[in-house]
């Protein structure tokens, strides 16, 4: 099937182009908000809408600034070397979720400090929230027309814009990403978040969740160009950033959710 035309710019306000992809960022940073202020408010909540808002300020800070370093430093170093003036080129995308994990996490352990809150506790309050910001980013990618699947001949390959697709049915590897990361993670994620768990549970769950999928997904996703293919044409680099992942998940959960009473 044909890519959809669809204009990546939401609106244009003489020289300011206010694009979908920045948009996504933003309704996730508002309603992952919304839903901890929501919580908040519950009787028994150990947290105000005051540490709320002072969080999701913070984390993401992390976010934004971790995801467009972490590209830089994972995905195109040698390029952002040779032009370190295109680093603030933020328009022409790139950011890397694993950099923004990164940065995500170090905000979190500047808050926890700064508020003598339990390092886990924080990172527990805003996995749930994650996937939300998964799932519209990974739509953006895909009205952007970028980050494409490898080719298929499946009845629903979609035929990317521009040269670099070659203008064979590839796999819309940016939805797959979407369902799996955005909305099977939130429906495991969420539910479990509105019950009593051990320090820690979620956030490994996150972990372990994203991982297996991102590097599941991976086998069916185009490499990035300038990169290709690892370790003797089959490995990625989102495999390489993703397995950690997994295993500190499964050390979260063994090492230290295990040694809690259940609660």
């Amino acid at each position: 099937m044909p890519f959809p035309d669809i204009n990546p710019i939401a609106l244009q306000l003489g020289p300011i182009a206010i694009r979908w992809y920045g948009i996504a960022y933003l309704t996730a940073i508002a309603l992952g908000w919304y839903l901890l202020l929501r919580g908040a408010r519950r009787p028994g909540s150990l947290w105000s809408g005051e540490q709320i808002s002072d969080l999701i300020f913070y984390a993401a800070l992390g976010l934004i600034l971790g995801g467009r370093v972490g590209y830089i430093l994972f995905y195109n170093f040698a390029d952002y070397l040779r032009q370190p003036w295109a680093i603030l080129a933020v328009w022409q995308g790139g950011m890397s979720f694993h950099g923004g994990l990164l940065g995500g996490l170090a905000a979190c352990g500047w808050y926890t400090r700064k508020n003598q809150r339990s390092f886990f506790a924080v990172t527990d309050l805003l996995a749930p929230i994650v996937p939300i910001g998964l799932f519209l980013g990974r739509v953006a990618n895909f009205v952007n027309g970028e980050l494409w699947g490898a080719p298929t001949d499946l009845p629903w390959g979609v035929i990317f814009p521009g040269e670099l697709a070659g203008g064979v049915p590839r796999h819309p590897s940016q939805l797959y990403e979407a369902f799996l990361e955005g909305v099977v993670l939130f429906a495991v994620l969420w539910p479990l978040s509105r019950r009593p768990q051990r320090t820690g549970l979620l956030s490994a769950v996150l972990l372990v969740l994203y991982g297996v999928f991102r590097c599941a997904i991976e086998f069916v996703r185009e490499p990035d160009v300038q990169l290709g293919y690892l370790a003797g044409g089959w490995l990625t680099m989102g495999q390489v950033l993703s397995l950690p992942m997994v295993l500190a998940g499964l050390a979260i959960y063994v090492f230290y959710t295990r040694r809690q009473p259940a609660p």
